[in-house]
């Protein structure tokens, strides 16, 4: 969105798009208007805070000003939701995003699944979902609309999903987002997602350089010298590079969408269908931009909606009396241990050596890299 631009719409107007895009539960052209007297002030003091950095006016921005208005004034909405979104995740987890209540065998917050607590949860619950539906996807649609283009732009060719939210003990058979593969976009062709066929690369980092290792017998050896960024040597990073059967893979929410798709998910798969058919474009068109941006929106609708049923699952076992929240666990004197799940930014798996009842060795490939 062009926030400059925003300050030519008419409030009128942008009211009316308003009511005609979304089930906002605010509106109307006073309010357009005070949105775009707060945005006039942002401009004039020169320091726009999250709206900084961007190319004002530039040929690349589609959307007309009323459509830029109702999109700054959703955005600004939007921002003032996270805060209460954020407040779900510390009810039980103390804090957010990092909770203090995991332990090794489970959580420690048993006394804070209290009937308020959970009732808490629920009405905040309750305010996000409605706003994900009746604003954030509206808009998503609306927008995109100007941005078919973008359904061509941006894509990669392999997506990897570890999958979560576990609905048994058996995984990764009852994760409710599957977990699974897809190599060269071939979607038909979506495997199960193995964590033996990943290794870690070195080459271009400032480590010792190595044979290409699974993360059980990676070894982390930074080079003895100054890692000092020096051209021509092919090394410049910390990171190491993850691959899966040998190639890299994107790992976010269009991944997990994308395995879900593939699978014929039951909830997220009509979800996608219908957005392709709102927006008349194909489904390569999902390996893009736009694809990745309806990806977040689309998922957290299907999230959204299966975690009322968890909460009253937790419900129903609070009232039967059924409140353990933690196992007992000892450190063996040698094993071997992996954990796979899919936080928001994507595919996160951490290995372990245990030897002599100590950690011998520990990996993690995270999201990012």
């Amino acid at each position: 969105m062009d926030v400059v631009s925003a300050l030519k719409a008419d409030p009128k107007k942008t009211a009316a798009l308003s009511e005609n895009v979304s089930n906002a539960p605010w509106g109307g052209s006073t309010y357009y208007k005070n949105v775009q007297m707060r945005l006039q002030r942002f401009v004039d003091s020169g320091q726009l805070g999250p709206l900084n950095n961007a190319y004002w006016g530039h040929s690349a921005y589609n959307l007309p000003p009323k459509a830029n208005l109702m999109a700054s004034a959703h955005y600004i909405e939007a921002l003032r939701l996270q805060a209460k979104a954020a407040r779900m995740h510390a009810i039980f987890g103390a804090k957010n995003p990092h909770l203090q209540s995991l332990v090794v065998g489970g959580i420690t917050s048993v006394k804070d699944l209290a009937p308020d607590r959970v009732a808490e949860f629920l009405y905040l619950w309750k305010e996000t979902q409605d706003f994900i539906k009746d604003v954030y996807i509206p808009d998503l649609l609306a927008v995109a609309s100007f941005y078919k283009d973008w359904g061509g732009i941006g894509g990669t060719s392999n997506f990897m999903a570890w999958g979560e939210f576990p609905q048994s003990s058996a995984e990764p058979q009852s994760l409710y987002m599957p977990r699974g593969a897809i190599m060269k976009r071939n979607v038909g062709g979506v495997k199960m997602a193995s964590q033996g066929k990943v290794t870690e690369h070195v080459k271009r980092a400032w480590y010792e350089d190595g044979r290409n290792l699974h993360p059980w017998k990676d070894e982390t050896r930074p080079l003895q010298e100054d890692p000092a960024y020096r051209p021509g040597d092919g090394k410049y990073s910390w990171f190491k590079a993850p691959r899966y059967e040998g190639a890299s893979c994107e790992v976010d929410p269009l991944s997990r969408v994308l395995v879900a798709y593939a699978n014929g998910h039951k909830d997220l798969k009509p979800l996608v269908d219908n957005t392709l058919s709102q927006l008349g474009i194909p489904v390569q068109s999902l390996f893009s931009t736009l694809g990745r941006t309806a990806a977040r929106g689309l998922e957290s609708v299907a999230i959204g909606n299966a975690m009322e049923g968890w909460i009253m699952e937790l419900v129903g076992n609070l009232k039967a009396g059924n409140t353990k929240t933690y196992q007992a666990w000892e450190m063996p004197s040698s094993a071997q241990g992996v954990g796979l799940n899919d936080v928001p930014r994507g595919s996160l798996g951490h290995w372990i050596n245990i030897e002599g009842g100590k950690i011998g060795n520990y990996q993690y490939v995270v999201p990012p890299t």
